[in-house]
């Protein structure tokens, strides 16, 4: 009898595990890796879905209802309050096809091809209907840092011709709580070889034949700035890949995820090699980026690595404390 016991216990511990790691038969999907970073992922490979989804319940204070990019030390989203606005859009040959919750909830010019997740991975197929076996393919996926989630970005040219012109447009409004809809936002990495442009708007429509515009935050546009607002903006990443041979795919890498400072974020993008990066920040304190640096950040993509050094202002108010130090140390 106790032998039957075990074997009922073992039995139900193997099915408990298959059921964590097997790919679920459903369009959306709340990941996580573990350490208090969750994405919720959509059936293209955008974020910003309904929260319980797949029975993952995380009732984030600032976004009831729904889960973006999620980090659970605040339990606060930094995407979903106000806008689903978090998207992306792939081109050649002078066409386009996007993706965007917040924008009707229809893709344009995009189909999904298949989705498939279990709870801490998930990969969205999507294809492009005006030119068929034209796919883009986000493999989501813990990374090497424990305060990032990685996507693989591939894109593939499937179509039998060349493809002219390929470009990937990524967008997504921050709303950084507890201050939501009022953050610092930071963008570094500008210029990388296929970075065509960037801007702190976040609401634009992903289209990566429109280049960025300014969204009027005080932000340049096509340039790197540290800690701009507080304002309800975010960041638009618009890449270049030029022309995909027939059979040929491009791959790059996202990241998305937080840290408990800036500091820590830095040295989280490091780990993973990114080249560059926006950070969104809540309007209190943008120079520690305590109690959370929310981080959106790609590598892959032709820029110098980032160091995991505190940026100028950091810098700036570190060395102004070690003065302090010194002089209290000689009283």
């Amino acid at each position: 009898m106790v032998k039957s016991q075990h074997f009922v216990v073992a039995a139900v511990a193997v099915v408990a595990l298959l059921a964590f790691t097997a790919p679920q038969a459903q369009a959306q999907a709340i990941i996580t890796n573990g350490t208090g970073i969750y994405l919720g992922v959509d059936r293209m490979g955008n974020l910003d879905i309904p929260d319980g989804t797949g029975g993952v319940v995380l009732t984030p204070t600032n976004s009831p209802g729904w889960v973006g990019l999620y980090y659970a030390p605040i339990d606060g989203d930094a995407t979903a309050p106000g806008c689903l606005c978090e998207g992306f859009g792939i081109a050649a040959n002078g066409v386009s096809g996007w993706v965007d919750n917040s924008i009707g909830g229809s893709p344009s010019n995009l189909a999904s091809v298949s989705f498939a997740s279990t709870a801490a991975t998930a990969t969205a197929v999507a294809e492009m209907t005006s030119n068929p076996g034209f796919t883009v393919t986000h493999d989501f996926k813990p990374s090497a840092s424990p305060d990032l989630m990685e996507v693989d970005v591939t894109l593939t040219n499937g179509t039998g011709s060349i493809l002219t012109d390929v470009r990937y447009d990524r967008t997504m409004d921050w709303d950084i709580p507890p201050t939501t809809f009022n953050e610092y936002s930071t963008i570094q990495g500008w210029p990388a070889s296929a970075l065509l442009g960037t801007s702190d708007d976040g609401f634009a429509i992903p289209d990566p034949m429109v280049l960025p515009a300014s969204l009027g935050c005080g932000a340049p546009v096509n340039a790197n700035y540290i800690d701009v607002g507080p304002c309800d903006h975010g960041a638009r990443f618009v890449f270049g890949f030029g022309d995909l041979a027939a059979g040929e795919s491009k791959t790059f890498k996202i990241f998305y995820g937080a840290s408990a400072n800036e500091r820590m974020a830095l040295l989280a993008l490091g780990v993973v090699g990114a080249e560059v990066y926006s950070f969104g920040q809540q309007a209190g304190d943008p120079l520690g980026g305590a109690p959370a640096t929310f981080i959106f950040g790609f590598e892959g993509v032709g820029g110098t690595p980032v160091e995991p050094v505190p940026e100028p202002a950091t810098l700036l108010l570190l060395g102004t404390g070690l003065v302090g130090v010194a002089r209290r140390f000689r009283r």
